[in-house]
């Protein structure tokens, strides 16, 4: 089974959990008339959403390159991302709103001991999926695994919220806690969708890697001055899982292309190793060479696109 398979399959456990949580947060809000039940279960119907959504982008992301994408799909997973964020901010614009109609009308609860068993059991199932869900996310660096994990997390802090709001309004019959609880919990839910949305437009704004992998890249090519080389214009950018790296190789200008390409090689398998899963471009150029400083910006310098190559 291929990593891509094993992606898909958490995405049908995610579904199959939200399923499940769904049936029973529906029954616990029917049994307790308890607000902060219902704005659970409106947050287990997004997560399904959202795992729908994960399961689609992961089927587009498993896609080989092709003549209309030659990097590849894998960009595929930030807009289940930046969906997921989307679908949890409208969620918790819904859960607000009928907080604050039932807080200036507080209800009794109903049935609120077999509700919390109930929604107890949702919880736990939420728990374990999302544990199962974020530590395959950071295992394959799957942005959107890791994004629906961070959702059931959530979903189970919403829970264990809502679950202890409702035992004390069973103890102290204090009715407006209810609708308090989840005001408290949409504006914590709406945290996380904020977060989820600005990683994945970092994602498709093609940023550079973290300062970590940046660091490791310059480990990784810190002796070059001691075969007489040097580098610039280094770009990093992530899609996915995926990262790509591209710099400008200086090498001496007596060597011939043989031995410029095989120090190419030699360089891109060390920065390959420093950061796992990347593809490395190198572009090689004579070190003196004044042409050579002209082309470091991302546009190239207009007299640089004039010199003649032969001469060159």
């Amino acid at each position: 089974m291929n990593e891509r398979q094993t992606l898909t399959r958490y995405a049908w456990l995610s579904i199959g959990a939200a399923v499940v949580t769904i049936i029973l947060k529906l029954i616990a809000y029917l049994l307790t008339d308890s607000i902060g039940m219902l704005a659970d279960a409106v947050e287990s119907l997004v997560n399904l959403a959202a795992a729908l959504m994960a399961l689609w982008m992961l089927t587009i992301a498993a896609r080989p390159a092709d003549r209309d994408h030659t990097y590849g799909h894998d960009k595929a997973e930030y807009f289940a991302g930046a969906i997921e964020g989307v679908l949890i901010i409208i969620a918790t614009i819904g859960i607000g709103w009928t907080a604050m109609m039932r807080l200036f009308a507080p209800q009794p609860l109903d049935h609120t001991v077999t509700g919390l068993v109930v929604a107890g059991i949702a919880t736990l199932l939420n728990g374990a999926v999302a544990m199962i869900l974020l530590r395959a996310g950071k295992r394959y660096d799957s942005l959107t695994l890791e994004a629906d994990g961070q959702h059931l997390l959530t979903d189970v802090w919403t829970s264990l919220a809502v679950v202890a709001g409702v035992g004390l309004v069973t103890l102290t019959g204090w009715y407006i806690l209810d609708p308090l609880i989840a005001l408290a919990v949409a504006a914590n839910i709406t945290f996380t969708g904020v977060q989820l949305v600005r990683r994945a437009v970092l994602g498709l704004m093609d940023t550079a890697l973290s300062d970590d992998e940046l660091a490791a890249i310059q480990n990784a090519l810190a002796d070059l001055g001691d075969y007489g080389c040097d580098y610039h214009a280094l770009r990093t950018r992530q899609s996915g899982a995926r990262r790509f790296i591209s710099f400008h190789l200086l090498v001496p200008d007596t060597w011939s292309i043989q031995q410029a390409h095989a120090m190419a090689e030699q360089v891109e398998a060390a920065v390959r190793a420093a950061v796992p899963n990347s593809t490395v471009f190198t572009h090689l150029e004579p070190r003196n060479d004044p042409v050579a400083l002209a082309d470091i910006a991302l546009d190239r310098a207009d007299e640089a696109e004039h010199v003649d190559p032969v001469a060159r």
